[in-house]
């Protein structure tokens, strides 16, 4: 983190400070205090524990002093900034060590992530696993001697000085690009200085539960032209048993990994000939296909219209809407005939389009359009995972055009229904954020201001706890970010709700109103999956492939034991099959030992057992996917069994 110093949160004054902490309680003190001072006023306990603090909400050392009256609230391990800071100390940790056993290696930049942190380092040769190691080591032996942490401020030009003297290139180069007025904050632990914002804990003694995770490589600055470095992931938790369930988690995920279950169900494959896009294999694109059916019938039973929109349309559109200028760098181009086109990012434009090709009345709105819409981004090749983060992809999309006093309904009935949607795939638990405006936008404040009320009453209304999110915001207008957690704990960002009061003005989309005067209506952009690759990854992965029966490329298996019973097999599948379900029969030449463990990894709902006694029957064997042996049951009471839960 750059350590720019601000502005003091408290601006001393002649009065003797007064504190006030979290329970309404107010401690009095004869002179200035540092956080560390009232921790210990507090009890000793506190200050064992205490590893930042909180001043008039903003976060500090423990070495800052309170001159005047104020708000405090110590922040230890059992608070999320507490964590936080434990993993930025952590990071510098890392760079501590790094120098001391590798003392020609540059420190670059070393931020907090989800989960952990990483630094990155310039050095002559790959770090090997074995380094890791060693680097670790040594991050315990530090933290173990309990190195005080020390805050110093400089001003800009003696920072840049500092670190060139040191041979460190790359902290000079921030520091440079930091205004000269600016004084920036280092910190210290023994013979190490790096330079951050802070706050870090009081000394390395707390950092005792820690990980090195990997290496990768990145680019010095985000930049492909830049110098290739090296990355350390590292993860850093409170306590061991928070570490220990995060990499049982991590184990877990490691199973469930979409890329590895998709070659193992033969779903889908990805290769360099077309990087960022997609194989569908027969199974997979039948699983895609239960998805989209299903998306079909909820457009259909909402009100929302069907369409389809070209993918390649004018860079002069492009232009009006305000993608060119706020999204060039992210859309694929092409000419023809001496005229510049792209292939569309997104759909909204295309929609407009439709929307203004008959003259529209108040009577129409709202009037909502759909499509599984194919997009393209030019994505980062660094940045592609998998079916996660890809160049290609079809969103649900789908956008509402409403007068502004539609707009609170509209966003409350959409929540409503996405909520349903989402039980229905088996995620009920949902994160909703709201993202304000970013500083890259287009629109007036005035049409931001209703937008975001709209949506933050929206989500009142709908009686859901949200967080902000300040500037992140599309560049045209706010949103609801909807999120799922997972079967193990982990969050996707899928449902988006936008409210746009700009683009149907830019390409002239207008309605004729109770008054007879023509009228620009509000755009809700609205998807509920996002990204059909991407939500089917999160599905692969949420169910470790061991898909919910209506969703199953494949939902039964029939399996016979000897070729006697090969028709009888046959003819059983051919009934599921008329009976509407996706039923295979392997009548190969094999024990039936090993038809069923190989059915077992391909995790079929069911697989269905036939010999010559329930030949003779008419029955079926039938046993589930966890290996239970339901016996032997009439064909018609299976199909029940089947028609039951399919539906359920």
């Amino acid at each position: 983190m750059v350590g720019v110093v601000g502005s003091s949160p408290i601006a001393p004054t002649n009065n003797l400070p007064n504190i006030k902490l979290p329970d309404g309680s107010v401690k009095s003190f004869p002179g200035p205090v540092t956080v560390a001072e009232v921790a210990q006023a507090i009890g000793a306990g506190l200050a064992r524990a205490a590893l930042a603090g909180k001043v008039n909400g903003k976060l500090v050392d423990m070495s800052f002093r309170i001159v005047s009256d104020a708000e405090l609230a110590i922040v230890t391990e059992k608070n999320p900034e507490g964590v936080e800071i434990l993993r930025h100390s952590t990071a510098h940790l890392l760079a501590h060590a790094v120098k001391e056993l590798f003392p020609e290696a540059q420190v670059t930049i070393g931020p907090v992530i989800e989960n952990g942190f990483y630094y990155d380092f310039s050095y002559k040769r790959p770090f090997t696993p074995e380094d890791l190691l060693a680097i670790e080591k040594r991050m315990g032996e530090l933290a173990k001697k309990d190195l005080v942490v020390t805050r110093k401020i400089l001003p800009r030009d003696d920072a840049v000085k500092f670190f060139r003297d040191q041979g460190e290139i790359y902290k000079a180069e921030i520091i440079q690009s930091i205004p000269a007025d600016q004084e920036i904050s280092l910190y210290a632990q023994d013979r190490f200085t790096d330079l951050c914002r802070g706050p870090h804990v009081p000394s390395t003694g707390k950092l005792k539960v820690f990980k090195l995770m990997r290496v990768a490589g990145a680019y010095w600055r985000g930049d492909s032209k830049n110098e290739m470095l090296q990355r350390i992931y590292g993860t850093a938790w409170a306590t061991k048993e928070d570490q220990d369930a995060y990499l049982k988690m991590l184990e877990e995920a490691e199973k469930r990994d979409h890329r590895r279950l998709g070659t193992q169900l033969d779903l889908f494959h990805m290769q360099e000939e077309a990087p960022g896009l997609v194989f569908w294999h027969p199974k997979g694109w039948t699983l895609w296909q239960q998805v989209e059916q299903y998306m079909r019938g909820v457009y259909r039973d909402n009100g929302y219209q069907e369409v389809r929109g070209p993918q390649i349309l004018d860079k002069s559109l492009w232009e009006r809407t305000g993608h060119w200028q706020n999204f060039r760098d992210n859309m694929f181009t092409t000419a023809s005939e001496n005229r510049d086109y792209a292939l569309k990012p997104m759909n909204c434009p295309g929609h407009i389009l439709i929307y203004n090709k008959a003259i529209r009345s108040y009577r129409d709105l709202p009037l909502r359009y759909g499509e599984f819409g194919a997009c393209h981004r030019n994505e980062p090749s660094g940045a592609l995972h998998g079916l996660m983060r890809v160049r290609g992809f079809v969103q649900d999309d789908g956008h509402i055009f409403c007068t502004e006093a539609q707009v609170l309904d509209e966003c409350v009935a959409y929540t409503a229904l996405l909520q349903k949607v989402y039980a229905h795939f088996g995620f009920n638990d949902i994160i909703y954020k709201m993202a304000t405006r970013p500083a890259a936008r287009i629109g007036e404040d005035a049409a931001w201001d209703k937008a975001e009320h709209a949506l933050q009453e929206a989500l009142r209304r709908s009686g859901v706890a949200f967080v902000l999110s300040p500037g992140e915001g599309a560049f045209y207008g706010p949103k609801i970010e909807y999120s799922l957690k997972d079967a193990i704990g982990r969050v996707w960002q899928c449902g988006t709700m936008q409210v746009d009061f700009s683009m149907p003005g830019r390409l002239g989309a207008e309605y004729v109103g109770e008054d007879n005067a023509r009228h620009t209506p509000v755009m809700l952009h609205r998807a509920i999956v996002g990204s059909m690759e991407r939500f089917l990854g999160i599905l692969i992965e949420h169910f470790g492939g061991a898909f919910p029966l209506w969703l199953a490329p494949e939902q039964v298996a029939v399996l016979n034991i000897s070729e006697h019973q090969a028709d009888y097999a046959a003819a059983v599948a051919k009934s599921l099959r008329e009976a509407g379900f996706r039923a295979c029969e392997d009548l190969r030449n094999e024990k039936i030992s090993y038809k069923i463990r190989e059915h077992s990894l391909q995790k079929l709902p069911y697989q269905v057992v036939v010999g010559d006694k329930e030949k003779q029957a008419g029955t079926v064997a039938v046993r589930t996917r966890g290996g239970e042996d339901l016996g032997a049951m009439a064909l018609d009471q299976f199909i029940a069994r089947l028609e039951n839960e399919a539906g359920a």
